[in-house]
């Protein structure tokens, strides 16, 4: 790339990446506020978790009349990737976010990455059509809406620009995606947190264990036991999807069924632990012992309400399962709960999404570097034992292999 035109990239994707991460740590701030007062809302009225079947009716039937392609959600925007057949519509913004808020209102289990990244791919895609931007500079500008979108959402711009490129580049890396991922992600995150005033969660790990050699080999029966959760979450979505399709030919019904299904299991077991974000779980479990079977309550309830048709991402989820099957492990494996707990929370996301680089950087910037060798431990080995699963069926896996599958 010559010296003119690295300038025209630089100032290009200067502007566009600061106009990406504007949006996109905009739109996630509503959507944080918005999400939280829905989950206020419902703790505070539990009665609105009876009107389940209603809320999900609302959704299944915008979607199916409306929704068109935008109900690929994630799996769109790695299908406009590599083979942009047309523009992600902007309709894709509104109708994930009131999709998710109308979820989390009425009480049933998602999480919120889902719902960010399809806003900024959506968002940031609307500059193909107004810039007249090519194939390529397409792609970057897709690459930056994911960054951004998944950064201000969690509040980890790091991770957040590697999770777009690891996510969507998969064996096809390309060095132009590096400064527009990582600009966007960085404005998307100081638009959301300093120009909106909205932060995120705190996670603490107060004790770290020694770089031993056996407690880094503790480390690899649970980086398997993350592993294998995390196949386990994308097969259980995966499933619960294929039966909802088979067995009810009318969209809109699948929703109301698993509203049906999902509000019935609140009202016997009489608590909302596993409906939600469960967030105060997750902070439960870097504190205190917790019931050895909360990760699988929650991988059950997560796959069968988003394979019914509810709207929602499956990250924090993801982080409740991981968190809690450490802590579960604290009783077996001889290091400190709250690391297994942490070890977990990015272990399984890197199971069930292929992307242990981001979730190793992601935990160091939730958790401190200095749990730093622990965690990409574990990210690499759930890593490798989820084997080809994962919860975007569209994702291109490149070259890893999974002999044992």
């Amino acid at each position: 790339m010559s010296f003119k035109s690295f300038g025209i990239y630089f100032f290009q994707w200067l502007l566009d990446g600061l106009l990406i991460g504007l949006m996109t740590g905009s739109a996630s701030a509503f959507f944080l506020i918005s999400l939280e007062w829905a989950t206020d809302f419902r703790e505070s009225h539990r009665w609105i978790i009876a009107l389940l079947p209603m809320g999900g009716f609302l959704i299944g039937w915008t979607y199916y009349k409306i929704g068109q392609n935008s109900l690929k959600g994630n799996n769109l925007l790695l299908d406009e990737l590599n083979a942009h057949k047309s523009p992600i519509p902007l309709r894709m913004t509104p109708l994930v976010l009131f999709g998710t808020i109308l979820t989390h209102f009425f009480g049933g289990s998602a999480g919120r990455e889902g719902t960010a990244v399809q806003m900024g791919g959506s968002l940031s895609d609307q500059l193909t059509k107004w810039l007249g931007l090519n194939r390529e500079n397409r792609r970057l500008t897709l690459i930056g809406g994911v960054a951004g979108g998944f950064s201000s959402v969690f509040g980890t711009p790091l991770a957040g620009a590697i999770f777009a490129l690891e996510w969507m580049h998969t064996g096809k890396f390309r060095p132009q995606s590096l400064f527009p991922a990582f600009w966007a992600a960085l404005v998307a995150d100081w638009t959301c947190e300093l120009l909106w005033g909205v932060g995120h969660t705190e996670y603490f790990i107060p004790e770290i264990a020694a770089h031993s050699l056996p407690n880094l080999l503790w480390v690899i029966p649970a980086g398997i036991a993350f592993g294998l959760a995390g196949r386990l979450f994308a097969e259980c979505t995966h499933f619960f999807s294929k039966v909802f399709s088979k067995n009810f030919s009318y969209p809109p019904l699948r929703p109301v069924i698993g509203g049906l299904v999902i509000a019935g299991i609140v009202w016997i077991s009489d608590s909302t632990t596993y409906i939600g974000l469960g967030i105060p779980r997750i902070v439960e479990a870097f504190e205190q012992p917790l019931p050895w079977y909360d990760w699988l309550a929650k991988t059950g309830l997560t796959g069968f309400t988003l394979g019914a048709g509810f709207k929602g991402g499956e990250v924090t989820p993801l982080f409740f399962t991981g968190a809690t099957l450490g802590n579960a492990l604290s009783s077996l494996i001889p290091l400190p709960l709250a690391l297994l707990a942490g070890m977990g929370f990015v272990g399984v996301f890197s199971g069930a999404t292929n992307t242990p680089m981001a979730c190793t950087v992601m935990g160091m910037e939730l958790f401190g570097s200095e749990a730093g060798v622990f965690l990409a431990l574990a990210c690499g080995i759930a890593y490798v034992f989820s084997g080809k699963g994962s919860i975007y069926s569209s994702q291109d896996l490149g070259w890893k292999k999974a002999w044992f599958y």
